[in-house]
């Protein structure tokens, strides 16, 4: 599937482990929010799971303007605060994931090009590697608000 739009609003993460599940229910949020509404031409929600996003940053689009990176980050706050990170604070490295920083040649690459953006939830709980779905409640209180600034991003104002 080519990833064809000038806006990604890329969700990672494995809804398998609780809170690592952030990524998806955003974008599953965001889908839900534009069911009665006509989504801007111009943006791609994508659910990224875990192995995607490696596949959606190195196979970058001439069409790509923007991508906003959703996922749970490790960082000093309480649970469920969002926070939008530069990549200067992520270290260049090989894709791992957002939770464990090295995310990053393929996001630092892209942002030669284009406007990268990071939108991190602190969890709360990551069960890997027990199966336990669904989010705890400071993480799900924060899907709203992230969708919030998401349609901010993309230029979708309430």
């Amino acid at each position: 599937m080519p990833y064809d739009a000038e806006i990604l609003v890329v969700g990672c993460g494995n809804i398998l482990f609780k809170d690592d599940g952030f990524g998806p229910a955003v974008i599953n949020a965001l889908e839900e929010h534009f069911k009665d509404k006509d989504k801007p031409d111009n943006v791609m929600f994508i659910d990224a799971g875990t192995g995607g996003p490696h596949y959606v940053f190195s196979l970058p689009q001439e069409s790509w303007r923007k991508i906003i990176v959703v996922d749970v980050v490790e960082f000093n706050a309480e649970p469920g605060t969002l926070r939008k990170f530069s990549l200067e604070e992520i270290p260049k490295g090989s894709y791992e994931n957002m939770h464990s920083w090295p995310v990053n040649q393929p996001l630092h690459e892209l942002s030669e090009k284009i406007d990268v953006v990071v939108l991190g939830c602190k969890p709360k709980e990551i069960s890997a590697p027990y199966v336990e779905m669904g989010l705890t409640p400071p993480v799900e209180k924060a899907v709203p608000k992230a969708v919030k600034i998401i349609l901010n991003e993309i230029g979708v104002y309430q």
